[in-house]
């Protein structure tokens, strides 16, 4: 236009930082969709033989020296994608926390069974874990169709099922189901740990630490301990110990 001093704006190159950072976000999200869509493999096979919702059961807490087992059965939407959705070891508190909202909100039917510690002291700890994972399919509020279940069948059940060893690792649905296995006994060991503040159970939630064993010796057991865990069972504390 001949117009001196005219400033004509031009398009900002991109960044090439930016953009490598965007590319490998979006990769990374592809990468975890793909994750995930193969994490259905077993649910899709029940429901290609014509079974109805699928379950997914996982348990937590049967390796404590305190507290209850707590189990959980959740049924997801067909093909429902949470992303970090993994087995609850793998995952921190906040992430668990996070998941457990989104399940709760998303899930079609979810439900949690627990056995008491006198459960597990009367039973042992095998059977009465199952007595967990059973009474929570049970108080799904419609029964599901097909039950996969995190390690072994559960005697007794009366559903069709499948045990996964590690099938928090291989499920979406056991995945979800040890997540909130795991937030629900977390949660349960803190409201209870004002009882019994000596033990640190907000913590470790009543597993093995060395936190929680120093306890034990210098208090002795309360009535949250598995009295037939050793090394509960026959608690001898030593010279100056405490006795439960």
């Amino acid at each position: 236009m001949g117009a001196r001093g005219l400033t004509v704006s031009r398009p900002r190159p991109r960044c090439r930082a930016t953009g490598r950072l965007a590319d490998r976000r979006r990769r990374g999200r592809a990468a975890e969709a793909r994750r995930l869509r193969r994490r259905y493999r077993f649910e899709r096979e029940a429901l290609g033989r014509g079974f109805g919702a699928v379950a997914g059961v996982d348990e937590v807490g049967r390796g404590a020296l305190a507290g209850p087992v707590v189990a959980a059965a959740v049924v997801l939407p067909r093909g429902l994608l949470l992303p970090g959705l993994d087995d609850s070891k793998r995952l921190l508190e906040g992430e668990r926390e996070r998941l457990f909202r989104l399940i709760e909100a998303a899930a079609e039917a979810l439900a949690v069974g627990m056995a008491s510690v006198r459960e597990i002291d009367r039973l042992n700890v095998l059977r009465a874990t199952h007595l967990a994972m059973a009474r929570a399919v049970r108080r799904l509020p419609v029964p599901p169709g097909f039950v996969l279940v995190d390690g072994f069948e559960v005697p007794g059940l009366g559903l069709p099922q499948r045990g996964l060893v590690r099938g928090d690792s291989l499920s979406n649905s056991v995945a979800a189901a040890s997540v909130v296995a795991k937030v629900t006994r977390d949660r349960l060991m803190r409201a209870l740990d004002p009882r019994y503040p000596q033990y640190g159970f907000c913590r470790h939630k009543g597993y093995g630490t060395r936190e929680h064993l120093e306890a034990l010796r210098r208090y002795g057991p309360c009535p949250l301990h598995r009295r037939s865990f050793s090394p509960v069972h026959g608690w001898d504390p030593g010279p100056g110990g405490a006795r439960g």
